[in-house]
């Protein structure tokens, strides 16, 4: 899509809603979000398919870098869905306490991991990003409303980076402890 064919409406600079009729996606336009992506302090951006959030089916490109901190969280009343486009991600789901339940590793298609998932039930999930990138297509049922997604009380809520930052190594760490070896 040339820079004159895409009608973006940005709600703020990491979400950018598509004023078009058919909204379609190539490479340049991946290009571009991932350009956006880099200039938004928490490295991140989403391209929404759907026009409002009073939408009842969401549908979103979304990017995140390596360091973007996807809060852990949970949708009640919700389901939602991730398709990889490009790059590697562990989806960590977490049981009510902040144990680490289910890790599933995701790629692209030609990667050979899981690159689609569906979660029916509210679980509290987060990204570890594995890529210098991620792109993903995702898609939940609607309307947004604000205040509806639930954060746990055990992650910090990412206001302090540091801090943000210490959680996600130690998450990692669960995951993937160190073997000892040099």
């Amino acid at each position: 899509m040339s820079e004159d064919a895409r009608k973006y409406r940005f709600q703020n600079p990491e979400v950018i809603y598509s004023d078009l009729e058919i909204v379609t996606a190539s490479r340049a336009d991946i290009s571009h979000l991932e350009d956006l992506s880099s200039k938004n302090p928490r490295k991140r951006i989403r391209l929404c398919a759907h026009n409002t959030p009073e939408n009842a089916l969401h549908e979103m490109l979304i990017i995140h870098e390596r360091s973007a901190y996807v809060r852990p969280h949970k949708h009640p009343g919700k389901s939602e869905s991730m398709h990889v486009i490009s790059g590697r991600v562990d989806l960590v789901i977490f049981d009510n306490g902040g144990a680490v339940a289910q890790v599933i590793e995701m790629g692209d298609y030609a990667s050979g991991l899981t690159f689609y998932e569906r979660v029916e039930k509210p679980v509290f999930h987060t990204l570890i990003i594995r890529s210098d990138v991620l792109v993903f297509h995702e898609t939940t049922n609607g309307p947004f409303q604000l205040g509806t997604t639930v954060f746990p009380d055990w992650a910090p809520d990412g206001s302090d980076i540091a801090a943000a930052e210490r959680y996600m190594r130690d998450v990692d760490q669960r995951i993937n402890p160190p073997t000892g070896k040099q």
